[in-house]
């Protein structure tokens, strides 16, 4: 009789549960059901393709595919679970290695890689003409921002983190607004419907809604969808291997631009060898030098949540120094990381599962000391 009643206790548990699933937000549910975002996400949205054409392969060091990781950086590697790591210098590979199942075609998630991207993107449509500049307000391209604060933000207030929009991004918490975002439908109305909290171009706050706004002007100012003219203006011409995959809210919906790009560690590549190019990609001008060289400056004219000048960012771009050399990067949620070192002309890429939660003068993630370390070590 005692068991009985635990199962029909169980029973009931189970119906309510089921029914509150049920009656769950659709992006809640999923929420539930895949628990944490991870690198291998595009297996569970829908994705538009970015296009590859002509294939620019890499040049490569003879043997680079023999060395290893140095032994002192394995334990790190390891604990933070590594799945590429990559090193190019004077635009040839010298190291190599993957792990976990994944290799050199692999597909995984740029997360905020896909940040830095999108302001690439920003960059060429001004060189051409969709947009005037990154001082044209925003609500010339979505009337919903004419009132208000709103009506202040312009592309330079999204580009730089400082629109005083009231997103609040967090990954880990289920009932967030980055949630609703990374698995819900809809995406364009839960940008449009924030609010603004604070005068734009006042303080820095990395929020995702500022790099789908630019996603939405993009696709106004160009008439293309954002994977679309990615596919046209940077992936074809940098020679890019492998399609890319860039998630979508739904079918036929818009990218997630804050995150999503997926690719592998050669392609992402490219995006850092850009940079050190200037711009260029065989000599052929991509993006211009005068907006690459903004938005590689600080925005330091502005102050963080910890009340200290933002010496470390740009427009969607991370900098800051590595034994006294500068470093450009594009970092993405659980440790994806293009590092860019212009002094020693190289590239480093580092994908993973998780990164350092430690953060030095509440900024830089502590891991990427040694990639850094590591790769410049393999290089010397």
């Amino acid at each position: 009789m005692k068991n009985f009643k635990v199962t029909k206790v169980l029973i009931v548990i189970v119906i309510i549960l089921g029914g509150l699933y049920l009656i769950c937000p659709e992006y809640l549910r999923n929420t539930l059901v895949y628990q944490f975002a991870n690198i291998d996400d595009q297996k569970i949205f829908d994705n538009r393709t970015v296009i590859a054409s002509t294939y620019d392969p890499w040049e490569e060091l003879p043997g680079f595919h023999e060395r290893d990781v140095p032994m002192k950086y394995q334990a790190v590697f390891e604990e933070f679970k590594t799945v590429a790591f990559l090193v190019i210098q004077n635009k040839r590979i010298i190291f190599e290695k993957y792990w976990d199942g994944y290799s050199a075609d692999s597909r995984s998630n740029s997360f905020s890689m896909a940040k830095s991207i999108v302001s690439l993107l920003v960059g060429i449509a001004i060189d051409q003409g969709s947009i005037k500049s990154v001082d044209q307000p925003i609500s010339e391209f979505i009337p919903r921002f004419s009132d208000g604060d709103k009506s202040k933000i312009t592309i330079r207030h999204l580009l730089e983190m400082s629109s005083g929009l009231s997103w609040e991004d967090s990954y880990a918490n289920p009932f967030s607004v980055t949630a609703k975002a990374y698995y819900g439908k809809d995406l364009s109305e839960l940008v449009l419907n924030q609010d603004a909290e604070k005068e734009p171009g006042r303080s820095f706050e990395n929020k995702n809604c500022n790099t789908q706004l630019l996603a939405m002007i993009l696709e106004k100012a160009t008439g293309m969808s954002i994977s679309a003219f990615t596919s046209k203006k940077l992936w074809q011409p940098m020679g890019a291997k492998q399609d890319a995959l860039w998630s979508l809210d739904e079918v036929n919906g818009m990218e997630k631009a804050f995150c999503c790009f997926n690719s592998n560690a050669r392609d992402f590549a490219r995006f850092g060898q850009l940079i050190l190019n200037h711009g260029a990609w065989n000599e052929k001008q991509l993006i211009s030098g005068d907006y690459l060289a903004e938005a590689l400056t600080p925005v330091s004219h502005l102050k963080d949540v910890h009340d200290e000048a933002v010496g470390y960012y740009g427009w969607n771009w991370w900098i800051h120094r590595h034994n006294g050399q500068i470093v450009y990067s594009m970092r993405g949620y659980k440790g994806q990381y293009v590092f860019v070192i212009p002094d020693k002309n190289m590239v480093i890429v580092r994908l993973g599962k998780k990164a350092s939660k430690t953060k030095i003068d509440n900024v830089l993630p502590s891991d990427v000391i040694s990639w850094l370390n590591a790769g410049i070590e393999i290089a010397d």
